[in-house]
């Protein structure tokens, strides 16, 4: 996940700092701050998992005197935390990103989404289409009609499953009669509690792999992971070059299947005007202390290192964070 055996790499970086020559003022106290806030997601999500994970090693290396993970309802609501300054930092999913920092939706919002900047690119989220085992949906098509949990309000998921459904003409705006999906907003666990008693068809929930709350419930309610890989063209070209095809291996969940879903980057982001040297030391953290920032939950889910942490979707890297890894780069 690292390159260690460049060390010069992590001496020219320090030096930089103290010499300014990173783009910083000279003169610029170097002051710690009090208080830095992640803002992350639900209880047992992938996000807060991080960014409690961020906050610790924020606080312990003395980045700022106390570092707080917030639980929020995901990437929506933390994206608008950090441009109302609510919170230091947000995780959030890149479409979500790239959507709040466009100029439309920052005069809808009446923020100013040229604020959003980011520190990079920190993991692959995964999109889980799931349904019981005993039910009789095997592919995306037959959730006609259906009704599909899509996440809490102010989550990400509630966008990009939107898109998706969108993308399979299963939208109310396209659909025939009684073949819309019918989209209800429910949180990871409650979600599960749906799923459970029957009363939505499919939860669509984003995250690592595995999300630990879904592989606990797939123990003893049994699941099938729908393939939705043929919709990402579609989605593309309606909604933007941010989907992959990205694979959730068997048995991941209990007994289910391997299948091919839909990835999206997720961003850790920030407001442009947060301190340079902040931002600089953040970036060695993620770099250089990349395994302290991995849930146990889930493997295989990091992007860590220089070379991928700088493919921010287009959305723009912090000035700091730009100087950063160039550095770095050598």
């Amino acid at each position: 996940m690292r390159d260690f055996s460049a060390v010069t790499r992590r001496t020219a970086i320090r030096a930089a700092v103290v010499f300014g020559l990173l783009g910083s003022t000279a003169c610029t106290p170097r002051e710690q701050p009090l208080e830095l806030t992640v803002a992350g997601g639900e209880s047992g999500g992938f996000y807060l998992e991080f960014a409690t994970l961020l906050a610790d090693l924020l606080q312990r290396e003395r980045v700022a005197e106390r570092a707080i993970a917030l639980t929020t309802g995901g990437s929506l609501e933390n994206i608008q935390r950090v441009l109302s300054g609510e919170a230091t930092f947000a995780v959030a999913l890149a479409d979500a990103a790239a959507q709040a920092a466009a100029p439309a939706q920052a005069t809808s919002t009446g923020q100013d989404g040229g604020q959003l900047v980011a520190l990079g690119k920190v993991y692959q989220n995964y999109v889980h289409c799931i349904v019981r085992e005993d039910s009789g949906i095997r592919t995306f098509a037959d959730l006609a009609g259906k009704t599909a949990g899509v996440g809490e309000v102010g989550s990400g998921t509630t966008l990009t499953a939107g898109r998706i459904i969108a993308a399979a003409g299963l939208a109310l705006e396209t659909a025939g009669p009684g073949k819309a999906v019918n989209k209800v907003n429910l949180g990871l666990n409650q979600a599960l509690a749906s799923l459970r008693d029957g009363s939505i068809d499919v939860m669509i929930q984003s995250g690592g792999v595995p999300t630990a709350p879904i592989a606990a419930a797939a123990r003893d309610l049994g699941v099938r992971l729908l393939d939705h890989s043929e919709l990402i063209p579609a989605t593309r070209s309606q909604s933007g070059f941010f989907y992959d095809r990205v694979l959730i291996p068997a048995n991941s969940y209990g007994n289910a299947s391997a299948a091919w879903t839909v990835g999206v980057a997720n961003l850790l982001l920030c407001r442009r005007d947060l301190a340079d040297h902040v931002v600089r030391q953040t970036v060695e953290l993620l770099v250089e202390q990349a395994q302290d920032l991995v849930p146990k939950s889930s493997t295989g889910v990091q992007f860590l290192s220089p070379e991928t942490l700088i493919n921010t979707a287009g959305v723009p890297l912090h000035p700091a964070a730009e100087a950063a890894y160039r550095a770095l780069h050598g």
